[in-house]
């Protein structure tokens, strides 16, 4: 279990307080749990209390003594009550603020009403953009850690290819990769920010059921065990020459990686074999325009607009009517941060440091999915580093 460095945790606080003092923002107030492990270490209940100048407050609710393991911050303090806060401020010599931002994306309103009764005359706006921009290009300790996640899901990919047989189910196969995912260090859950977007450890199908939409944002959805969770792998028996899909993440001391490979036991048809193809030959499109400067938009308009030559508007990233607006997203703590391979992101610019997943996939109703994805890195000089190695070929057994 690694415990993250406190000059990890100060770089981190550090960029954040200069946007915020670019923001005209006095502090910001963290409690969101993949942005309090970002920020302080750890996940334990409470909130982070980040002035624009001066050392980060962590106000721990339960467990303080756990927090206080797990957290190089210095300044790790019990409460009891949020009414609590203005007096650990006056302790520590901080004023009370005059324009506090905080995660109004994810924060509950009920909650967010208690914090405006504790700081009736405080401006309140949204620290979201500032945090996210700041997670945004990732550190060297973060991306060894996305090493090891990509380990993580090759050793699940190599079980894909040791147990898949005609006559089980797409549901035996994923427990069979998510026992191997768990032994190998998976937290057995993948964060993800947006509101209900509820995620597991990954998505394995088969056949028609691989193109079965789904209410989740993303081009694959299957068609799940209930109605309660209408995404994933179902009931389904696994058959000859049909596509089995293999969409996974790696997770490891909170960082995750995304990747997808194909199987097929005997064949699969000459639509689904070249619909692969040329989603390979996506892919290398990417690795040719994804350069720092670039905008997000330009990229997926590029990727979009060759899949669009290539025949498949209908099909790409989605069937028609339920296609989704991006193609890569970036990946970090959670599953869908900056970088997005996205529709409209043309002012949002390509850098060092950026961590993404990029997955063209094409889907066919009634006959099945095929796609690719890998997770990259965008290196210091500038070069885009694969972080994912499993090996890429449609893989028949």
């Amino acid at each position: 279990m690694r415990i993250t460095p406190a000059a990890e945790l100060e770089a981190r606080c550090g960029k954040l307080q200069a946007l915020m003092a670019a923001q005209g923002l006095d502090a910001v107030i963290v409690a969101q749990n993949a942005d309090l492990f970002y920020l302080t270490g750890t996940t334990q209940s409470g909130n982070l209390y980040l002035p624009v100048e001066g050392r980060p407050l962590y106000l721990v609710r339960r467990d303080i003594g756990r927090a206080r393991r797990e957290s190089e911050l210095s300044e790790v303090i019990p409460f009891g009550s949020m009414r609590d806060i203005p007096r650990i401020l006056a302790e520590y010599g901080l004023p009370l603020p005059k324009a506090i931002g905080m995660e109004l994306d994810v924060l509950p309103v009920s909650l967010f009403e208690r914090y405006r009764k504790v700081f009736p005359e405080t401006r309140i706006g949204d620290a979201t953009p500032l945090i996210r921009t700041v997670r945004m290009c990732k550190s060297p300790y973060e991306v060894a850690i996305a090493r090891d996640a990509a380990r993580q899901v090759d050793a699940v990919y190599r079980r894909v290819r040791a147990v898949l047989r005609e006559g089980m189910s797409d549901l035996e196969l994923a427990a069979e990769l998510e026992y191997v995912a768990r032994r190998e260090g998976h937290p057995g859950m993948t964060r993800m920010r947006g509101f209900n977007s509820e995620f597991a450890i990954g998505h394995t199908f088969s056949g028609a059921d691989s193109a079965v939409p789904a209410y989740s944002d993303t081009p694959l959805g299957g068609a799940g065990l209930s109605p309660s969770f209408g995404q994933g792998a179902g009931s389904r028996i696994v058959g000859r020459h049909e596509p089995v899909i293999f969409d996974f993440t790696g997770s490891v001391d909170g960082y995750l990686v995304d990747q997808t490979r194909m199987f097929a036991i005997g064949s699969v048809s000459d639509r689904l074999r070249k619909g692969f193809d040329d989603m390979c030959a996506i892919q290398e499109r990417m690795k040719e325009v994804a350069v720092p400067g670039a905008s997000w938009g330009a990229v997926y308009d590029s990727c979009r607009g060759l899949a669009a030559s290539m025949g498949y508007a209908d099909s790409f990233m989605g069937a028609a009517g339920a296609q989704v607006s991006f193609i890569g997203h970036g990946v970090g703590i959670e599953l869908d941060e900056y970088p997005f391979i996205a529709r409209g992101f043309s002012d949002m610019h390509l850098q060092p440091g950026m961590v993404f997943a990029f997955e063209p996939k094409l889907v066919f109703p009634g006959e099945g999915a095929v796609g690719i994805e890998n997770t990259f890195y965008i290196e210091e000089d500038g070069a885009l580093q694969q972080l994912t190695f499993s090996d890429e070929s449609f893989v028949i057994l």
